[in-house]
């Protein structure tokens, strides 16, 4: 059952944010001491800083596939983070000018400055709101507006559902997003995973201690969350190797990488 979940209105200084975090990791300002310190933290124990711009290259591919290859005319983009410059209605909009974009994120900081760079354009809105909460999330005026769900959607779940604890359902939340989508729908998702159980459980005790993140999974948990979806070439794997063809970089991972991939709803 989906539930009511308690939004943050005001940015918290005093913790690490994970937003903020990614932020540092792909060079931008919009950080703090606390965050900064987290991720110096996070990179002695993974190459946080490569898995950051292997999941941002990834994003980047799968909105070009989606929109040039797929016919795909609307996106959420759910955990969207900060503004990066070229984010995913620019990609998109480059390609197919009508194409519609809803960033969602529950940080308030990122969705302020959202709606401050990214909203203007009629084609394009940012909307603060929680993944496991798909009431609420698809309730939203400002996505409602923007996106038609008797069209196919494209669903971003990139670098998120790992900050999803298992108390929070991850996988039901994703059933619940994929049950709201129009067949001919895709969905991309990547997320932090493992084979070491003793890395995954450093890193996952990290991540709760230090930022109130979710965990890593193991790439068997992280392909349930493509059940019933049929698989897009090159399938699910590191993400940093999706359509290597263009780009072959692979982050070193010590043990951990971004699992994932993206499906179609037959």
């Amino acid at each position: 059952m989906d539930r009511k979940y308690v939004l943050d209105r005001t940015a918290d200084f005093t913790r690490p944010s994970v937003a903020r975090m990614y932020n540092y990791y792909l060079g931008g300002h919009d950080n703090y001491p606390v965050d900064r310190e987290a991720c110096g933290a996070l990179l002695q124990r993974v190459p946080a800083r490569d898995l950051a711009f292997a999941q941002q290259s990834f994003h980047r591919r799968v909105v070009r596939s989606l929109v040039k290859d797929h016919g795909i005319r609307q996106i959420l983009d759910i955990g969207c983070g900060f503004p990066t410059g070229q984010d995913t209605h620019h990609i998109a909009q480059d390609i197919a000018g009508g194409t519609r974009v809803v960033y969602v994120d529950r940080d308030p900081m990122v969705v302020n400055h959202g709606r401050a760079l990214l909203e203007g354009d009629g084609r394009t809105a940012v909307v603060q709101a929680d993944l496991r909460d798909t009431t609420s999330l698809f309730g939203e005026p400002r996505l409602s507006r923007l996106i038609d769900l008797s069209r196919p959607v494209g669903v971003l779940l990139v670098s998120v559902l790992h900050c999803v604890p298992d108390s929070g359902d991850p996988e039901g939340s994703v059933r619940r997003i994929l049950d709201r989508l129009p067949h001919g729908s895709y969905v991309a998702i990547s997320h932090l995973a493992s084979d070491d159980a003793d890395a995954a459980q450093n890193v996952s005790r990290f991540m709760r201690d230090a930022a109130d993140w979710g965990s890593v999974r193991t790439p068997s948990q992280v392909s349930r969350f493509f059940d019933g979806l049929e698989i897009l070439a090159p399938g699910l794997g590191d993400v940093a190797l999706w359509d290597a063809a263009s780009s072959p970089r692979k982050a070193h991972s010590r043990g951990l990488f971004e699992f994932g991939g993206v499906g179609r709803l037959p």
